[in-house]
């Protein structure tokens, strides 16, 4: 039988190799990128899962389940060979594509001055993105009213002798594109802004003493370094507006010009409760602005391939 103190030897060092193989685990585990903090994406990775992958990959399943014996693509053939579905890519495209070039043009100058001292630059660029927090339902409720025929804008056209009847901008498509500018205009200029914000000044004034002007510093060097960031910032306010739904159903036709694919979607499960079509509309949305999406970033990465935003240093 083994003393007392070998017994205590021989289990201290059982305890010894054990925390020794804890510890190259740990390090093999360390050196491959794998540790104790990657535990707490594990909350973030099953919320994306619960509700962004499995929906995504559940409507693309059922889009392939037509309700009647139409075929594995019976869906899509249907989409595409009826020409009030199909014209739904047109309609959204016409909506959103202005919109989201509107958004991007119209903030390169307001941050271009925004970059700079401004007095009372907290106050202007609270104001600027104040539309994010009414959100698009209160957006087209108030441009019901504005816009309207019996709205302000009307009457004060028609106050001073511009108009003599009130001019239609809403319940058509020039309603939803003005919601949209005003609903995506803070994105593009808060992204914008922050690209801009990244650009090294002393490059521009470097341009200046080789006598550039203001017009070719900005078209020579800005916009050079700041085109990637547009890039991005154009396919954000697109996807944004390209999903329209609330806004085209207030403020637009949506049995006319505003008949887009969120509509034709939302028509198509809750009106005829054909879930699988929908779904089909759905997968065909997504598909559609993630080629927007990759031939716009493959012209972005042919334009430049430097930083994106220049940098400071």
């Amino acid at each position: 039988m083994p003393s007392l103190p070998t017994a205590s030897r021989a289990a201290a060092e059982s305890d010894h190799a054990r925390a020794l193989s804890r510890v190259s685990l740990r390090h093999r585990l360390a050196e491959r990128g794998l540790d104790r903090i990657i535990w707490l994406a594990v909350p973030g990775f099953l919320f994306v899962v619960a509700l962004f992958i499995y929906p995504a990959i559940f409507g693309v399943v059922l889009s392939f389940q037509p309700n009647d014996d139409s075929g594995f693509f019976g869906n899509y053939i249907e989409f595409f060979t009826d020409a009030y579905l199909f014209d739904t890519i047109g309609n959204t495209f016409r909506i959103a594509l202005p919109a989201a070039l509107i958004n991007v043009l119209a903030s390169i100058p307001l941050a271009l001055v925004m970059r700079g001292k401004v007095r009372g630059k907290r106050a202007i660029n609270t104001i600027l993105i104040i539309p994010i927090s009414l959100g698009t339902v209160l957006v087209a409720e108030g441009l019901l009213t504005y816009l309207g025929p019996q709205g302000w804008f009307n009457r004060i056209l028609m106050g001073i002798g511009l108009i003599q009847e009130p001019v239609r901008l809403t319940h058509n498509i020039w309603g939803v594109i003005i919601s949209l500018i005003i609903t995506g205009f803070p994105f593009a200029f808060l992204l914008t802004l922050s690209y801009i914000s990244g650009i090294n000044p002393k490059m521009e004034e470097a341009a200046s003493t080789l006598g550039a002007g203001r017009w070719q510093q900005f078209y020579r060097v800005t916009l050079p370094l700041l085109a990637p960031g547009l890039a991005i910032t154009f396919c954000l306010t697109f996807v944004l507006a390209f999903s329209v739904f609330p806004s085209a159903v207030m403020l637009g036709n949506p049995a006319g010009d505003s008949h887009v694919l969120s509509v034709a979607a939302a028509q198509t499960a809750f009106q005829k409760y054909d879930f699988p079509l929908a779904s089909t509309i759905s997968v065909i949305t997504a598909v559609v602005e993630l080629l927007v999406v990759a031939l716009v970033l493959l012209w972005r990465s042919r334009l430049y391939r430097g930083s994106s935003a220049g940098g400071k240093g």
